[in-house]
C-alpha cells in the first residue's frame, strides 16, 4: 500500500520548483525535426511488444477556456471536423497496416474536444478504426468529455460504439471561476451526465479538476471538491494549473491580480489530498487519485503500474500510436510526433502517402536504463536497486553514482531512503517524486535551459 503523502512545509517552501511530469524519458522537449516513416517503420520492426494503445487526437474546440495550453482549434463550424475526419481516415489507411500483428489493448480519444464531434462523425470515426485495427471485446475505449457542450444522448451513443470509460472536464464547479475562465457550466448537468454515465454502464469514470484557477480560494475548492466526492467518480486529476501567458496566448484574457496567492494554491492541494484520502481514494501520484478497488490502485500496489503520454496506465506492455494533428506514438524505443499546425498536417498527410510524422527520437541504452529507473519511482515510490542491476547487467552504484550523490540531500530532508538495495520514498517526499526522478535525468539541465515546466506541487 502507497503511503499517504505527509504535508510537510518546510520542504514544500524548499523543494517546490519546476520540473518535468515524466509522462516519457526523456521529455518530449527532447524531440528534433526531420523525422518520417520510415522511423516509424524499423521502430515497428525493433519492438518487442505486439499489443497496442490506440490514441486519436480532435483539435476542436466551440468555446476558448482561458487556461488552457492543449493543442487546439476553435470554432463553430462543424464541416471543419468532415474535412480532418478526410485525412484522419487517410492517415489511418496508410498506418494502420504497419500494426496488422497489433492486438488492440485500448483505444483514447483526447482534445481538443472529442466530444465536438457529432454522433454522425463519432460512427464514422469508430468503423473507420474498428475496419483498420484488430478490437477485441476486451479493449478499452475512452473518451474525453466536455459536459458543457455535449449533445442530447450522446453517452447512450457512446455506449452504443463500445466506449467504456468516460473522463468529464470540470475543472471547478465555482459559477464566479468559471466565469473568469470563460467556462460556465450547471454543477445539476455534470451530476445528470455522471449518474447516466453509470447507469449506461461505463467501466470508469473519471473527472478532471484544476486548482489555481482565478479568483478560486481555499474554501470555495475545498467545496468544488465536497461536490466531486458526492459524485463519486472512480479517478481524479487534479492538475496544478501553470500560468504561462508567455507561451499560451488564451491565458493573457486571465488578470494576474485574480490568480490565487502560492499560499493559498498550496492550501488548496493540501485540503484536496486530505479530502481525498479521507473519502477512501489512492494517492496513485503527483495529482491523480483512485478509489482503492479501482485497477490503476490494484496495480500500483501490485508493482504493475506504468505511465506514457496518456498519464498512469495499466498497459505499459503496449506500444502507443498518436494519429491525428499533435500526437505522439512511442514504439520500442522510437518517440514520434506528428505536425502540430493543422494546415502542416494536412499537407503532409496529402503529400507524404498519409505519414504526418515530423519530430522524434530514438531512445539510446542510457535513455531506456534510466527510463527504467524513472518509471519505477513514480508509479512505484520506490526501486529494487539489486534487482535493476541484474535487469539490466550493470552495477547499479557505479552506473548512477551522480543519481545517488544529487539524491543526496533529499535522503538528508527524509524525502528518500536507501536501505537494503531498495531505493523508498517516504510519505514526506512522495508530492516530491519529479524532483526525486531529475537525479535521474540526463537530459535535463539543457531542458531546463530551454522552457519552463510547471511546479511540481
Amino acid at each position: 500500500m502507497i503511503k499517504l503523502p505527509k504535508w510537510d512545509q518546510t520542504l514544500i517552501n524548499k523543494y517546490n520548483v519546476s520540473g518535468p511530469r515524466y509522462t516519457s524519458y526523456p521529455t518530449a522537449l527532447s524531440l528534433t525535426e526531420g523525422y518520417q516513416q520510415q522511423d516509424l517503420l524499423s521502430a515497428i520492426e525493433s519492438s518487442n511488444s505486439r499489443a497496442l494503445s490506440l490514441y486519436i487526437h480532435i483539435p476542436f474546440c466551440s468555446q476558448l477556456c482561458y487556461y488552457c495550453g492543449c493543442n487546439k482549434i476553435i470554432t463553430r463550424h462543424q464541416s471543419k471536423a468532415d474535412t480532418y475526419l478526410d485525412f484522419l481516415a487517410i492517415e489511418i489507411a496508410a498506418q494502420a497496416p504497419l500494426f496488422k500483428d497489433y492486438t488492440l489493448e485500448q483505444l483514447h480519444l483526447g482534445g481538443g474536444t472529442p466530444t465536438f464531434l457529432t454522433t454522425q462523425q463519432m460512427s464514422r470515426l469508430v468503423k473507420l478504426l474498428e475496419l483498420h485495427f484488430n478490437f477485441t471485446d476486451a479493449t478499452e475505449r475512452g473518451i474525453e468529455i466536455d459536459p458543457r457542450s455535449l449533445a442530447d444522448n450522446m453517452l447512450v451513443d457512446l455506449s452504443n460504439l463500445g466506449f467504456n470509460r468516460v473522463s468529464f472536464g470540470i475543472q471547478d464547479f465555482n459559477d464566479e471561476v468559471q466565469l473568469a475562465v470563460n467556462r460556465p457550466q450547471n454543477a445539476d448537468t455534470v451530476k445528470q451526465l455522471i449518474t447516466q454515465a453509470r447507469e449506461l454502464g461505463f467501466k470508469s469514470i473519471n473527472a478532471d479538476m484544476i486548482y489555481g484557477l482565478p479568483l478560486q480560494t481555499p474554501q470555495s475548492f475545498k467545496q468544488t471538491i465536497e461536490q466531486l466526492l458526492e459524485l463519486s467518480p472512480d479517478r481524479v486529476s487534479v492538475f496544478n494549473y501553470a500560468h504561462l501567458p508567455e507561451r499560451f496566448a488564451a491565458q493573457r484574457k486571465i488578470k494576474d491580480a485574480d490568480l490565487p496567492s502560492a499560499h493559498n494554491k498550496l492550501t488548496m492541494f493540501k485540503n484536496t489530498l486530505e479530502q481525498m484520502t479521507q473519502a477512501g481514494y489512492q494517492f496513485i501520484g503527483m495529482d491523480h487519485f483512485a478509489k482503492v478497488n479501482n485497477e490503476l490502485a490494484v496495480a500500483q500496489n501490485a508493482g504493475q503500474l506504468h505511465r506514457n503520454f496518456q498519464g498512469y496506465t495499466t498497459h505499459g506492455n503496449c506500444d502507443l500510436l498518436g494519429l491525428g494533428v499533435s500526437s505522439i506514438s512511442q514504439i520500442g524505443t522510437a518517440i514520434l510526433q506528428n505536425q502540430k499546425e493543422l494546415k502542416h498536417y494536412y499537407h503532409s498527410v496529402e503529400t507524404q502517402s498519409g505519414c504526418a510524422i515530423t519530430k522524434g527520437m530514438h531512445l539510446s541504452a542510457d535513455d531506456v536504463i534510466r527510463a527504467d529507473a524513472i518509471k519505477q519511482l513514480i508509479c512505484q515510490f520506490e526501486l529494487d536497486m539489486e534487482a535493476f542491476s541484474a535487469k539490466h547487467a550493470l552495477n547499479f552504484n557505479h552506473y548512477f553514482a551522480d543519481a545517488l550523490t544529487a539524491i543526496e540531500p533529499l535522503i538528508a530532508d527524509g524525502m528518500v531512503t536507501i536501505e537494503n538495495n531498495m531505493i523508498s520514498v517516504t510519505a514526506r517526499g512522495n508530492l516530491f517524486i519529479r524532483i526525486i526522478c531529475m537525479c535521474f535525468d540526463a537530459h535535463l539541465q539543457k531542458q531546463l535551459n530551454a522552457t519552463r515546466f510547471s511546479r511540481v506541487i
